[in-house]
């Protein structure tokens, strides 16, 4: 998988620079599906304040309307993924990618296809799985869907997104309630998942699981106790499989949406802390040393 050259840039990407001692360290974060970079921007801001150049990817076919994310399929995903780390590797001496939901997965494929670009992984609310306590028991048969895509059927329909939206603490639920029945899906997303989306969803999880034991690099795997959305199984599997170090962090006053949930800040901290420690590694000990893309 290669990125085309010089891309356009989507317009609700954001790219923060770098300063001080940790100014050529890089951390791309990718949001999750039917998501914003705006659920990565306040992570992005503390990293970013902590010297780390930051660049927050917009996902092919998000941040607009349901037609434009079900034209899309998961190599796309993955392309706008590759792309951004490319451009930002071009500007920094090491790279970090950390992703939240099926922004993990995709952290995790960038990480496994392309070790030459990758220092560290931060898997935060992995989603290979719609598991979690919330998710009625049809999300989970959801793999009978691709039958009926091969029939034409259902282009248009969504699982609506229902309580308590990934998020524990009641008024910013509240808030970004409001933002998603507002109709700014560039602000908060879409009000759901469409059907399309979902099968591509679990056609990226399998490639991903499949090759899991290709990531070297270190991993950060962070995952609220109560996810909503996905199980523990989901970090479990990460810390199990990738066969570079494994750090993990568990959340108990968050659900699925750490990044802006109420355990943000500490969240927040032991991801400057991760990174950091990837900045002042010899660099001997770096998991990159100019390295050949693994094949997709």
């Amino acid at each position: 998988m290669t990125a085309a050259a010089n891309p356009p840039i989507p317009s609700h990407e954001f790219v923060l620079a770098g300063h001080g001692a940790h100014g050529r360290t890089g951390v791309l974060l990718v949001h999750g599906l039917a998501g914003t970079p705006n659920e990565v921007r306040l992570l992005g801001r503390s990293l970013q304040g902590a010297g780390f150049e930051v660049h927050g990817v917009q996902l092919a076919g998000h941040c607009g309307s349901l037609d434009d994310l079900v034209a899309t399929h998961w190599r796309d995903w993955a392309e706008s993924v590759h792309a951004a780390a490319q451009r930002l590797r071009a500007r920094v001496d090491r790279l970090v990618v950390m992703g939240l939901s099926m922004g993990a997965v995709l952290s995790l494929e960038l990480a496994a296809t392309r070790p030459d670009l990758v220092d560290g992984v931060g898997a935060l609310s992995t989603s290979f799985w719609h598991d979690g306590w919330s998710m009625p028991f049809f999300t989970r048969l959801a793999f009978l869907l691709k039958p009926v895509r091969a029939l034409g059927v259902g282009r248009r329909q969504m699982f609506l997104e229902r309580p308590p939206y990934g998020i524990r603490n009641a008024g910013l639920r509240k808030y970004v309630v409001a933002q998603m029945r507002g109709g700014d899906s560039a602000a908060a997303g879409l009000s759901g998942t469409p059907w399309y989306s979902i099968i591509e969803m679990h056609d990226l999880s399998k490639h991903v699981r499949r090759r899991l034991r290709a990531v070297r690099a270190p991993c950060l795997v962070v995952h609220a106790t109560e996810d909503d959305v996905s199980s523990l199984a989901n970090a479990d599997l990460v810390s199990k499989q990738v066969q570079g170090p494994v750090e993990r962090l568990l959340l108990d006053n968050s659900y699925h949406m750490v990044t802006i949930d109420s355990d943000r800040r500490l969240l927040t901290e032991r991801a400057i802390d991760f990174v950091g420690r990837i900045a002042s590694a010899p660099a001997a000990a770096s998991s990159v040393e100019a390295g050949r893309p693994a094949s997709v």
